[in-house]
């Protein structure tokens, strides 16, 4: 396998911006691989940072194309609300279903990266909360590619390349100023034919879910056990992942989570909720005060004092939920 044959997969979420530009500022024109990011971006983000990384340094930026043919020295972005893979040589862009809570996911570049690239892949974690990207590095090592992680002592958010480390047997742990100078080395050397084996069923198939196939026709039951857990996104059963680092799980329509992530958003569900129960409460006291009023004025106290103390009871209600949703600690990851 020569150089020819490598390309450079880097993941961010929070404070990647700052890093990506100061990576981009550092790599020279006549960098030998193709570079594709994923930062995690809102759905209606415009969409620019391939502009900011091309104003950043010499290699020309663009937004991912599916079908485009891979260069070297060429950086590639994820679109907002799509995820990033790479087929042989060429890029592919999806709207397979979000994984770890977004759409673009780490973990479906670093796969999908591994599985066609295997010893010739270069996986880099970056500044980021929670830990998307880990199964991704720890995929790209198991088929003998090289996972590098920026220092979580100087990241801006350090979860995630910390999650990177305690997970996964990275090769590099560096500051991002000493990043750019390690990829030119690496992707200067010839590629070491580690022994990586076979790639795993469950690369296949999660691959194959996030280009977009059925996840039963894809193999999503082979690779995976029902667990006691619903899918907070369509509350189907999560299957418990059999591949890959720690426990990790996906349902039927194919949303992933690792463990950190769904605890994440089992937290935002139970917030979503209180505040779901304090608007109908409050709702219904409205409601009750207002059918009061009008029972006034027809002569009728008793009935009206009736709804007038439902209506204080309500608000009594919405407010112990109140005190206890701004009072309520969040549930908290391990390595979050």
């Amino acid at each position: 396998m020569t150089q020819r044959n490598q390309i450079v997969v880097v993941g961010t979420s929070a404070g990647g911006i700052e890093a990506l530009r100061t990576l981009a500022a550092a790599l020279p024109a006549d960098f030998p691989a193709p570079i594709c990011v994923v930062m995690h971006t809102a759905p209606q983000s415009p969409g620019v940072l391939h502009e900011i990384l091309s104003r950043s340094g010499p290699l020309v930026s663009t937004l991912a194309v599916s079908g485009e043919r891979l260069r070297p020295g060429r950086v590639y972005v994820a679109r907002p609300d799509h995820h990033l893979l790479v087929e042989p040589g060429k890029l592919r862009v999806t709207k397979g279903p979000k994984e770890n809570r977004f759409r673009p996911a780490i973990d479906p570049l670093f796969q999908s990266a591994a599985q066609v690239y295997g010893p010739g892949a270069i996986g880099v974690i970056l500044t980021g909360s929670l830990d998307d990207g880990v199964a991704g590095l720890w995929t790209v090592k198991r088929l003998g590619g090289t996972a590098v992680v920026q220092d979580p002592a100087e990241a801006l958010y350090s979860a995630m390349p910390r999650n990177a480390i305690q997970q996964v047997d990275v090769d590099h742990v560096v500051p991002i100023d000493q990043l750019a100078p390690l990829l030119v080395r690496l992707t200067a050397m010839p590629v070491q034919e580690r022994l990586a084996g076979a790639v795993p069923e469950y690369v296949s198939v999660e691959v194959k879910i996030a280009m977009e196939q059925n996840p039963i026709d894809a193999g999503l039951e082979r690779i995976g056990d029902p667990s006691r857990f619903a899918c907070p996104d369509c509350h189907g059963v999560l299957l418990q992942l059999k591949g890959g680092p720690e426990a990790r799980y996906r349902c039927h329509t194919g949303h992933a989570f690792s463990a950190s992530s769904l605890l994440a958003a089992v937290n935002e569900q139970i917030e979503d909720t209180l505040w779901a129960s304090i608007r109908a409460l409050e709702e219904g006291q409205l409601l009750l005060a207002t059918m009061s009023e009008r029972l006034k004025t027809t002569q009728k106290s008793a009935e009206a004092a009736e709804l007038t103390a439902r209506a204080e009871e309500a608000k009594q209600q919405s407010d112990v939920l109140r005190r206890l949703v701004t009072a309520r600690e969040p549930f908290v990851a391990e390595r979050q």
